[in-house]
């Protein structure tokens, strides 16, 4: 048998490749449509596979009037480079985003035309995708989707994260032998003849799987696209409970979940599939016979799994409750012995969601009283969220920088203002060619803000290009009156600390009557953290001392309330951990806008 049969379709495929935003080049396979259409499948394999080995549902979806399209991931496939190995699930991740983007852009086809469809681990990155960038498609199919690989072997994933500690990169062959995938003979022997199957993963993508899928599952109710769940009844492979998890915290009336009684992990290559196909036939032919559903987030401050949240977080712990202890013991350590730490006391003094400890965070070198204060700090200093921030510090330079060249490459000016800029660090590390820039206003409510702001503007010698003033990031009157007119706005971990969201309408209505048709507009999100419960409970605002209670927006509310605004959604960069994303958009034509 040649290994190639489940790579041959009846309709005609095109071989080509299209390059990530890092410069890779990545394949992928394209059937076309006898006629022009505007509607798409995009197909996303398993771990270990490729597109050829899911190129059989083109035919078996029998849907002819939509363009199908099916990448090899990074590390598989026709790809170059070494097997199984990508710098980051989050990488991967960003990789789906361009991937989509680019086939909407080279093949003239709508965002809200295209569905995706992920089995197993490509299911995990669709899913984080939809997730983390709250992209404006049709909708997902999701077929056993790797939550939770089953590791048989006890303490695998502590044990791997040790050896990785200790030995750094290495590759975990894969234990699954293609019996067990599926009953289809055929596709059996296909796969143990096929050369491009990736028998390694690196670890570093074996453990991101984990955790990524954990926090995906965990915060699902941000997820508010259509969504349709086949579940394999006799998996080997992964674990149902965290899919049936998923789907029951889906926050979309479009949502339909199928159990396979019987089926083996690969659910859309089982020798029944025509099952599952004729339900997804259904489900995608359904979703196009009405307008594009969208969430309505009017009121996701007040009625919303993350308003839920953040109310519980408002509340107290009853005084005998072990987290309510643990917590008390450890806010009372901080507040004493970690004082040796010069960013926990910054933090304690000014707040640890204050502009000067940010600033703190992103110089990322600790000190502190001897020994001990600075081993302290540089613990401080490595907490996750904090390495977020320091990302999103590194993703809005690289923005900033794009939009300059945008704007000039346009023939606009480039007249900059941030709202809140803190001390303005990022701003200066990130405008790097100041021929291109005409002027830059900072502003900030601190007055502890401004005036070291200001001191950085003489250090560096741009009193001509840069002035410091305070001022009210929400006074809409305000922002809409500076001059000059600010032809790119930036704010910058503002809106996060706010929960609700009259406010950041006010400040976005301000920037939106400030910046002209084309201009534009740089926004922050924090759609996840993973200490914000220790956050709330033990480390003091800015706002006179009072618990730093966050509610993490999903990227999709922060997104209509910038849409709302009159602003375009262009594109986006988010963390590995996905805790800090950092988008960008353009001012519509006010005339042309019907929000």
């Amino acid at each position: 048998m040649n290994f190639q049969t489940d790579y041959m379709t009846q309709r005609p495929v095109v071989e080509s490749h299209f390059k990530t935003s890092d410069h890779t080049s990545l394949f992928y396979r394209y059937w076309a449509t006898e006629d022009i259409t505007d509607k798409a499948i995009i197909l996303f394999h398993r771990g270990h596979e490729h597109s050829g080995r899911i190129a059989h549902l083109v035919d078996e979806l029998n849907l002819p009037d939509y363009a199908m399209f099916a990448w090899d991931a990074r590390g598989h496939g026709e790809n170059d480079g070494p097997r199984g190995y990508s710098p980051s699930l989050g990488t991967s991740i960003s990789d789906v985003d361009e991937f989509v983007r680019y086939i909407s852009t080279q093949y003239q086809i709508p965002l809200e035309n295209i569905i995706v469809v992920g089995q197993s681990v490509g299911a995990v990155l669709v899913s984080a995708w939809v997730h983390d960038y709250a992209p404006k498609i049709r909708g997902m199919v999701l077929a056993s989707p790797a939550f939770k690989v089953k590791l048989y072997v006890p303490f695998a994933r502590s044990g791997l994260g040790l050896m990785q500690k200790i030995r750094g990169l290495f590759y975990v062959n894969s234990y699954v032998k293609a019996k067990f995938l599926t009953h289809d003979e055929k596709r059996i022997e296909s796969f143990n003849r096929d050369p491009l199957i990736t028998r390694p993963i690196a670890v570093n993508i074996l453990l991101e799987l984990y955790k990524t899928a954990e926090r995906v599952v965990a915060d699902a109710g941000a997820i508010t696209l259509p969504t349709q769940l086949f579940i394999s009844g006799n998996d080997h492979v992964v674990h149902h409970k965290p899919q049936h998890q998923f789907y029951e915290r889906l926050n979309t009336p479009i949502k339909e979940k199928h159990v396979l009684a019987g089926f083996y992990h690969d659910t859309l290559g089982e020798k029944e599939r025509h099952i599952p196909i004729e339900k997804m036939r259904s489900f995608i032919t359904k979703l196009f016979e009405f307008p594009r559903y969208q969430h309505d987030y009017q009121f996701e401050d007040t009625w919303s799994v993350s308003a839920d949240a953040f109310r519980a977080l408002t509340a107290p712990l009853p005084n005998w409750c072990p987290k309510n202890i643990a917590y008390k013991i450890m806010s009372k350590s901080m507040s004493s012995l970690g004082k040796a730490s010069e960013g926990i006391r910054i933090g304690y003094d000014k707040g640890f969601d204050s502009g000067s400890t940010l600033d703190y965070v992103y110089r990322d070198k600790a000190q502190g009283n001897g020994l001990f204060g600075r081993v302290m700090d540089r613990q401080y200093l490595n907490s996750i969220g904090w390495q977020g921030i320091r990302q999103r510090k590194v993703n809005i330079e690289n923005i900033i920088r794009q939009a300059i060249r945008d704007l000039t490459d346009s023939g606009k000016p480039v007249h900059i203002m941030d709202i809140a800029a803190g001390q303005g660090r990022y701003i200066f590390d990130a405008i790097n060619d100041y021929g291109k820039v005409q002027s830059v206003l900072l502003r900030d409510y601190s007055s502890v803000n401004v005036e070291q702001g200001r001191l950085h503007i003489k250090e560096r010698f741009l009193e001509d290009k840069i002035r410091f003033e305070e001022g009210n990031a929400f006074d809409a009157d305000d922002l809409a009156a500076v001059t000059p007119a600010p032809t790119l706005g930036v704010v910058s971990g503002l809106y996060e600390l706010f929960p609700s969201n009259e406010l950041i309408k006010a400040s976005l209505s301000g920037l939106a009557r400030a910046i002209p048709s084309g201009g534009l507009l740089i926004y922050t999100c924090q759609p996840w953290h993973p200490q914000v419960e220790m956050i709330a409970r033990v480390l003091p605002s800015h706002q006179g001392g009072q618990a730093w209670v966050m509610r993490c927006r999903s990227q999709g509310e922060m997104d209509a309330l910038v849409d709302a605004a009159g602003f375009e959604k262009l594109n986006q960069s988010i963390d590995n951990w996905g805790i800090f994303s950092v988008s960008i958009a353009r001012r519509r034509n006010p005339e042309s806008n019907s929000k």
